[in-house]
Formats: structure tokens, sequence, C-alpha cells
């Protein structure tokens, strides 16, 4: 990280935490619900077909490895 005159250097995950809890204090508990759900319902919108396939092979699939993914395309 460059050191910026006069400024607290602080990583990247420290940043995060600052701006997560600066949001909680500003909107609430409850905002973090509302965009939740609304974002569970845009999904289920645009992949519902996926979304049945899953349950009925019992979950979400496992994301191939890297490994998986470059034998899948004859690398």
């Amino acid at each position: 990280m460059k050191p910026i005159k006069g400024k607290e250097q602080i990583s990247v995950t420290e940043a995060g935490r600052k701006g997560g809890t600066t949001t909680r204090n500003r909107h609430g508990s409850k905002f973090y619900e509302q965009i939740g759900r609304r974002g569970g319902e845009s999904t289920k919108k645009k992949y519902a077909h996926l979304l049945s396939g899953f349950g009925k092979k019992g979950g979400r699939p496992r994301r191939p490895s890297l490994k998986e993914s470059m034998e899948e395309e004859n690398w």
C-alpha cells in the first residue's frame, strides 16, 4: 500500500469492516435484511430453472477446482 500524506494506512480487511460498521450504524440491521431479500428474489427470478435442479440433486453443486476446470477445457 502506498502511504498517503496525513492519512492512516489500513488493510483492505480493516477498511471493509469499517465500511460495514458505518453502513450498519447509518442504516440499521433491517437494511441488510432488505437487500438480502431483494438479492434472493432477483436470483430466484433469473435462475429459477437452475435452482429447482439444484434442489433435486440435493443442494447447490460444488464449484469445480482449477484442475478439474482445466481438464474439462482440454488445456
